[in-house]
């Protein structure tokens, strides 16, 4: 399930005719690439659950097999919420594991890697993890470092509550327990509320250590940035000119 619902007001202008999934790193849109990469570990089923300006996204991907994938399309009629928004795509999903990942991130990390962890632990969800400098914008989590189970998880701290540089980057992987947990119609968040209620009933809430290269390019000087380690071959991408 690919979150291509974004506004991108921080990526302004780049997003004034465009939803920020759209806007192009290397000359592809940032979706592309992650399209890409889930294609390249295997996952070729897609939804994208999209809200402002979507006819750039379904215009471009159409059904998916330019792509070499299979992609479907979930519109959302009013703000549920992270977690609402994908269990508003309940009736695309069925009954099956699901992999989430944000369609306006930049990252190669290998989800294959992350969902063979997944499987060992037989958690029901699993949160890709990733080191930072500055984790205020992001939601910071501490794990059990034997079991890998979540032990502490806090969204946008203040300085003051920072007890981590470990940071959730809204790569996660799902069983249909865990999804399925999310109440439909309803303004539902993974980091403010499905999380912290499953830690409070001692649900199997597991984090992975990702390697690999991952940005939120969540304003221009991000996006800046991004361009400048692609040009330094910081993050391995599938660009244009190479066989995909």
């Amino acid at each position: 399930v690919i979150m291509a619902g974004g506004f991108g007001t921080r990526l302004k202008p780049l997003t004034i005719n465009r939803p920020k999934p759209m806007v192009p790193v290397a000359n592809r849109p940032i979706m592309e690439h992650i399209v890409e990469l889930l294609k390249r570990h295997g996952v070729t089923d897609l939804i994208s659950v999209l809200y402002f300006q979507p006819e750039h996204i379904t215009g471009h991907f159409g059904d998916g097999s330019e792509f070499g994938v299979r992609m479907q399309y979930i519109t959302a009629d009013a703000d549920y919420g992270t977690a609402g928004a994908v269990r508003n795509a309940a009736h695309l999903i069925g009954d099956e594991r699901i992999i989430i990942i944000s369609g306006d991130v930049l990252t190669d990390f290998d989800l294959t890697a992350a969902i063979a962890s997944h499987e060992s632990r037989g958690a029901e969800a699993t949160i890709a993890l990733t080191s930072v400098e500055n984790p205020l914008a992001f939601g910071i989590v501490i794990i059990d470092q034997q079991t890998g189970r979540i032990e502490r998880f806090l969204e946008k701290p203040t300085w003051g509550e920072v007890f981590s540089d470990t940071i959730n980057t809204g790569i996660y992987i799902l069983e249909p327990e865990a999804w399925q947990r999310i109440p439909a119609k309803t303004n539902f968040d993974f980091s403010k509320d499905l999380y912290p209620r499953m830690l409070r009933e001692n649900a199997g809430l597991y984090g992975y250590v990702a390697d690999g290269y991952w940005r939120d390019i969540g304003n221009l000087d991000e996006y800046r940035r991004a361009h400048e380690d692609v040009l330094h071959s910081r993050v391995n991408l599938c660009l244009s000119g190479q066989t995909r």
